[in-house]
């Protein structure tokens, strides 16, 4: 059976609320940007990356280069590095070339977070 949304059918208009979250609402450009941050994880395969690069430094200490993702993955070289340069240029990931080799890892603990809040979230 499906349910209904409850709705306020009201005119009231709350003032002291409104009143406060104005003061302290982020600016428009800030919501655009998060939402950006947002659609980094809407791509399956960005998140897989994420998810082997979190755990590859939680469990193994290492970083992974582009052939260690692809193969862990069963994908192609060139499918990882471009879903990789998207998540690079969204901040997301960090590369350190070492020789011909290039290593990448998360780009800060908050992505982290980020991602074990999202898995947290889907098991609650």
């Amino acid at each position: 059976m499906k349910q209904n949304t409850p709705v306020c059918d009201c005119e009231v208009i709350h003032e002291a609320v409104v009143k406060r979250l104005r003061k302290i609402i982020p600016k428009e450009e800030d919501f655009y940007d998060l939402a950006d941050l947002y659609k980094m994880f809407s791509d399956s395969t960005r998140v897989r990356i994420l998810w082997a690069l979190s755990v590859a430094k939680e469990v193994a200490g290492e970083e992974m280069c582009v052939c260690d993702i692809a193969v862990l993955l069963n994908m192609t070289k060139s499918a990882i590095s471009h879903q990789l340069k998207s998540l690079r240029l969204a901040n997301l990931v960090k590369y350190d070339k070492r020789g011909k080799e290039v290593y990448y890892s998360l780009a800060d603990s908050h992505v982290k977070d980020i991602f074990e809040k999202g898995f947290e979230h889907i098991h609650e």
